[in-house]
């Protein structure tokens, strides 16, 4: 039957999925695609088969308590494997899933790039091996990325980051503290727990209570929460009203909040890229269930949890992870920061050299090229 397959498991790869599958219906109009996914990609024209964002999680132990409806869905994609036989399949992220995938194809010689794949400088380099025997091409997004996959024998390409692409606010800091009305020349803190309904609720309560003592500290300081895509918008506000706080809440603006802002408080994540990407310092927090961090502690094979320090091989921006990230410490982080405004300049001149990492624009275009080559489809 041919066409491309897609599977992407999380809101994020579904974001990074259809960006992709737009790329490549430019390039070659009038291809068919199916598979896994979500809102996005079904907004691309992919027929949405599987949907299985809405039991996404952070954390091992937390994965593990829907093993039964991910052992079901990986069924259900190698049946539609072997029923349409798609001319390549097009993994994204959702590591421990599109790895049995992977293998799976190999066993019916359907070509594969995984896009955003599994993270074996950190989780352990039999990953890499793994997929190098599967024969899977490998849409390296990270430099570290494609070092190991490489050293694997894996087939790599290295795309470049695709956040290079989109994430950009061309509005003047000026400009765009008129627009979401923050004073002209007052520090900005912006807050960013996360998308997850678990990441909100364990996050936004340890940065709002932090958000309380910087600004009983310092009146004049502006705190401002972009809203997410997908999150329950009245639960963050009700949290909000709570508190003894002045805090914005801005929807459609993230960048721009990004932009402006003096600090970000972050979850660990994609918006630590994102932040990286604008050069913006950040104080980056994480915690998860005692048994997953336990066996994360077990497995990692790196120092850090976030992003920028994980590419720079070092501390570049600090991170609270754990039983480190509680009120006291995270507010005594902030504060130090935004009273040592020298120590923000040095965080971005480190933020500007990391962002050269990433490689240039046009990952998108590159992956989508990769996809359709490797998939015969593109003379």
């Amino acid at each position: 039957m041919g066409g491309i397959m897609v599977s992407a498991g999380e809101v994020s790869g579904d974001m990074h999925a259809a960006k992709v599958v737009n790329k490549m219906k430019e390039l070659v109009p009038g291809l068919k695609f199916f598979g896994m996914g979500s809102t996005q990609l079904s907004r691309a024209g992919v027929e949405i088969l599987l949907d299985p964002t809405e039991i996404s999680s952070i954390g091992f132990v937390e994965a593990l308590q829907n093993i039964r409806i991910h052992l079901k869905h990986l069924k259900q994609m190698k049946e539609l494997i072997a029923e349409r036989r798609p001319d390549i399949v097009f993994l994204v992220d959702y590591s421990a899933f599109n790895m049995k995938l992977a293998k799976a194809c190999a066993k019916m010689g359907i070509p594969v790039v995984d896009y955003f794949p599994p993270t074996a400088w950190i989780w352990g380099k039999w990953r890499a091996r793994k997929l190098a025997r599967y024969g899977t091409t490998i849409a390296a997004v990270f430099p570290m990325e494609r070092d190991v996959y490489q050293a694997a024998g894996a087939d790599v390409s290295f795309v470049g980051h695709p956040l290079l692409d989109f994430v950009r606010a061309n509005e003047s800091e000026r400009v765009i503290r008129e627009e979401i009305e923050l004073g002209r020349k007052k520090q900005i803190v912006g807050l960013l727990p996360g998308s997850r309904k678990s990441e909100i609720e364990k996050m936004l309560p340890i940065m709002l209570s932090t958000a309380e003592l910087l600004q009983q500290e310092n009146p004049g300081l502006q705190f401002v929460l972009p809203l997410a895509q997908g999150v329950d918008k009245e639960k963050i506000r009700q949290l909000c009203l709570e508190r003894s706080l002045v805090v914005k809440l801005v929807e459609d603006y993230t960048y721009q909040v990004m932009k402006v802002a003096d600090l970000l408080l972050t979850t660990s994540g994609t918006a630590t890229v994102e932040a990286a990407i604008l050069e913006t310092p950040m104080v980056i927090c994480y915690q998860t269930g005692a048994s997953s961090y336990w066996l994360g502690k077990k497995l990692m094979q790196v120092d850090f949890v976030g992003m920028p320090n994980i590419i720079s091989g070092r501390e570049i921006v600090p991170e609270l992870i754990q039983d480190d990230l509680t009120v006291d410490r995270l507010y005594l982080e902030a504060n130090r920061l935004l009273k040592q405004p020298y120590l923000l300049k040095d965080i971005e001149l480190e933020l500007a050299q990391l962002k050269k990492k990433l490689g240039g624009i046009g990952a998108v275009t590159r992956t989508a090229r990769l996809v359709l080559e490797k998939g015969g489809l593109l003379s």
